[in-house]
């Protein structure tokens, strides 16, 4: 989920250009393309919810009890 909401806000922070890849005139232009923000932003945004439906299930899972076992006091 982590590594989703970092995908998600990095393309439109002044972090986005402070990379090594960014020296390169072709790359530079490649980064500031709003189209290739969005793609980014897109990505992480399906990666954030991904960590969270996994996080949802984690979280249903430890609320159930598994029916063979019995119930401790």
């Amino acid at each position: 989920m982590e590594a989703g909401l970092v995908l998600l806000v990095a393309p439109w922070s002044p972090f986005w250009f402070r990379n090594v890849f960014a020296q390169y005139p072709a790359v530079a232009d490649l980064l500031a393309n709003p189209y290739v923000r969005g793609a980014v932003s897109g990505i992480g945004l399906v990666t954030a919810l991904a960590g969270l439906a996994e996080l949802a299930g984690a979280f249903s899972r430890r609320g159930r009890q598994d029916p063979g076992r019995p119930s401790t006091p």
